[in-house]
């Protein structure tokens, strides 16, 4: 048999490990594409762990904070909670993204509509789905809001998912944000807007970003709206809290009447209770008060956010 270099050898231990662990060959396999031994292999693979050559890194799963979880299905009716461990490391949207993710995956069936409305965390579950093929239809809960980030927008979210997991698709083929109540009241009527809405009001389940007024996205689209002074005082003066799909309520859950949900096209707070089950998104401790309104207003089902976002909750309502 040929005689081996010294197993020290780098240049061997590295060949080695990139036959065994890149290649996925058999200790068998790798010793005889080296004249080798099985059991040198196997010393080999161990050195070239030892000296560094090859780094082993685990990707755990995202972990979930059970005691938190239980809390927040103790204190509101939820049909299940999922909330983020996090750490000096987290990267907590995209933990919160895959935490939603995983919940889908275990959720959808065939057969079903799921309707998506838009924002930064429902594109981190989008970005983090990896599904078998699934026989649904995604469909839109709010317009494509033309003003804002058009990658966070109903359509760019609806048709990324049905690319990721081979589904069938419908838009809404209208803007979310218009420049009057009468003209969103003309476009409501024709049969094709008339007929997406139906389909999202019929869905089977719905996956929702929760935002809170004033911040991130919902600023953003307060500011698109371009209110006068006097009806942005007047939407200030409505308490309103937070909002889901564009539409916006206050710390009870009840939707604030105002020009701007007028002027917004998107399914309503109660076409949102009416879906089977709800399943609200959110990131952050600032998104607290928003999430503590859509709870106490019954409009999401399920809860995914993080631990600060959860603990936020549950002190502003009374906890510790």
């Amino acid at each position: 048999m040929k005689k081996m270099p010294a197993p020290r050898d780098p240049e061997l231990l590295a060949k080695a490990a990139r036959l065994y662990f890149l290649d996925d060959r058999s200790q068998d396999d790798v010793a005889a594409i080296l004249g080798t031994t099985r059991s040198n292999v196997s010393r080999m693979v161990r050195q070239a762990r030892d000296l560094g050559i090859v780094e082993i890194r685990i990707v755990a799963p995202a972990q979930r904070d059970h005691e938190l979880e239980l809390a927040l299905r103790t204190r509101y009716p939820l049909a299940d909670a999922r909330v983020l461990e996090v750490n000096a490391e987290t990267e907590v949207l995209a933990g919160v993204g895959h935490l939603a993710a995983r919940w889908l995956d275990e959720t959808l069936r065939d057969g079903q509509v799921v309707a998506l409305s838009w924002g930064h965390s429902l594109q981190a579950m989008i970005r983090a789905v990896d599904l078998a093929r699934r026989d649904v239809e995604v469909v839109q809960l709010v317009g494509g809001l033309s003003a804002l980030d058009s990658a966070v927008t109903g359509q760019e979210l609806v048709r990324e998912l049905s690319e990721r997991i081979g589904a069938r698709h419908r838009y809404l083929h209208a803007p979310a944000l218009f420049g009057s109540a009468e003209a969103l009241t003309l476009l409501r009527r024709e049969p094709a807007i008339a007929g997406a809405l139906d389909a999202a009001k019929r869905a089977d389940m719905a996956m929702v970003g929760i935002g809170a007024a004033g911040i991130g996205s919902s600023g953003a689209l307060l500011d698109a709206l371009a209110l006068s002074p006097a009806e942005r005082a007047s939407f200030d003066a409505a308490g309103a809290v937070g909002d889901v799909c564009g539409r916006f309520y206050d710390l009870s859950g009840r939707e604030v009447p105002s020009v701007v949900n007028q002027r917004v096209l998107a399914v309503t707070l109660d076409d949102l209770r009416a879906i089977p089950t709800v399943a609200g998104i959110a990131a952050g401790p600032e998104k607290a008060i928003g999430i503590l309104g859509a709870l106490r207003g019954g409009i999401i089902d399920v809860l995914i956010c993080d631990q600060q976002a959860a603990r936020s909750v549950l002190r502003l309502d009374g906890g510790t």
